[in-house]
Parts: C-alpha cells; structure tokens; sequence
C-alpha cells in the first residue's frame, strides 16, 4: 500500500467504510432487517459513525483528500504558476521564494519538509534533479514502477480468491476446498534456477490441464438444463514463492544505495558598504 501511495489516513477510512457495509450485509442476512446498532457492536464503530458510512454513497466517491506526494505533482502539473510556456511542468529551483520547489512542497506538502518530499518522489520516479539545484517533473502518478492500477487489482483479486478458500475451510460449512503447499525450509540456493524452471513447466502444464476441464465444464453446463440465472465463479491458481535469509555478512551483493546528495539554499549577497560612504 505504501507502493501505492496509500496514507495510513486512507487505510484507516477504507477499513472502516468495508467494515461497515460488510456487517450491514451480515446483519441483514442473519435478521432481515437493517439495524445500525447491531452493525456497531459487531465493527465497534460508534453508532453515529455507522450511520455516516450507510449513507454515503461509497468510499470511492468519498474517499479523503489525496496524499501529500499527489497533491504536490497535481499542482505542478496544473498550477499556471509551475508551468512553462508550453504547458509542462516547469524545470524549479529546488529553494526559492517565488516559483522554487520549496514554494510548491509549502503551498501543497502539507508541512512536509522539502528535503523529505524530494527523497519520496525520487524514489518513486517521478522526479529527477537536474544539476545541483534544480528539480524536473517525470511523472504525474507517484506510483512504484511496474504497479499499474490493473496490477494492484490482480493482486486484490488473487488475494480475495485465497482467503476466500482458507476461510471457507475454517469454517467448515461445506466440503472442504482443495489448498496443499509444498515446502522445503533448506534448498540448496545454487538449485533455485532449476527449481523455479521445473515449478514453472510443472504449474504450467496442470493450469492448462484445469483450463481445459473448466472449459469441457462450461459447456456441459450450458448445454444441460441448470438455470441460467445461477452463475458460479471457480478456477485454481498455482504460484511458487521463495523467500531467502541473508545473514549480515551475505549482504555484500545487494546494491548499494545511491548517494543522498545535500541540499544548499543560494543567497544573494549583499553589496559591501563603502568605508567612504557619506563623506565629502
């Protein structure tokens, strides 16, 4: 989330607008009626506030206001004050009064300090400095690259689909849904690209083979009598997953990061008074 330029503000807001609509549903289901109070014993949510979120139409069009880094970028990008000529975001001074850097981390930072705000957007590529005292705008989105929106819902979606199963299982409602992992605490770390070969040959041949079962499924279904008006979403996933230990004399491979370089504010000197001013 914090990839994705989600505040820990927008995290909380989310999981309480979810709570709240997830226990209305339970509630409704369990009793048939909608009852506030119920929905603030089960989230333990002040009742007020649950009846804030009821009546909100959703978090997405109610959502707070967007994170510092965003506030910044969209200013630059639309602000005729930080604009050049042409219409694109201006090449700033890092440190100035009038159109500098500093102005627009002061006008839409939120009292974040500009030297902070400068290390976040760099590190999310939307920034690059540009000689020593000048900043240039790279992208509008500060979003981690490779993190598209569709990347973020896949991760959502596939997320869903697992909990989804093990709940389901813990529970114990119906016959229980197929989940098995396979695991080795110690493999040998010069066999890990055989490994993630064979994982992959392997995963790839059972999730065509489910695939096309699904398929042959589908139709059956269609072609029999079943209603049409039931649907039912089910599939398999297979993921491979590693995770390695790295003691502190084992990090030398990684790489290093680059340099933090100093930020110096320029300023003007004042001219040297005469040792003869005033007189004659």
């Amino acid at each position: 989330m914090f990839d994705a330029g989600i505040t820990v503000q927008q995290f909380n807001y989310l999981v309480r607008d979810r709570s709240v609509r997830a226990a209305s549903r339970r509630v409704l289901r369990e009793t048939g009626r909608n009852s506030k109070s119920r929905v603030s014993i089960i989230t333990g949510l002040p009742r007020s506030e649950v009846a804030r979120i009821s009546s909100e139409v959703d978090y997405v069009s109610t959502k707070p206001g967007e994170p510092a880094a965003r506030r910044v970028l969209a200013a630059w990008f639309e602000s005729p004050s930080f604009l050049a000529p042409n219409g694109e975001p201006a090449t700033l001074s890092i440190f100035g009064k009038r159109r500098s850097f500093e102005k627009l981390v002061s006008a839409h930072g939120g009292g974040i300090p500009v030297r902070a705000m400068l290390d976040e957007l760099t590190q999310l590529d939307a920034v690059e400095r540009v000689g020593d005292d000048h900043v240039r705008a790279k992208s509008r989105t500060p979003v981690s690259v490779g993190l598209t929106p569709e990347a973020i819902g896949a991760i959502g979606q596939r997320c869903s689909d697992l909990i989804q199963t093990l709940i389901k299982n813990v529970r114990r409602s119906e016959p229980p849904l197929f989940e098995a992992t396979s695991l080795v605490q110690d493999a040998d770390l010069d066999l890990m690209p055989i490994i993630r070969r064979e994982i992959s040959r392997q995963g790839a041949s059972f999730i065509n083979g489910s695939n096309s079962f699904l398929k042959r499924s589908r139709k059956h279904l269609t072609g029999g009598r079943s209603n049409a008006a039931l649907k039912c979403r089910a599939g398999v996933t297979v993921y491979y997953f590693e995770d390695i230990e790295e003691s502190d004399s084992a990090t030398g491979g990684d790489r290093e990061p680059s340099p933090r370089r100093n930020l110096h504010r320029t300023r003007a000197r004042k001219p040297k008074r005469s040792t003869y001013a005033g007189r004659t």
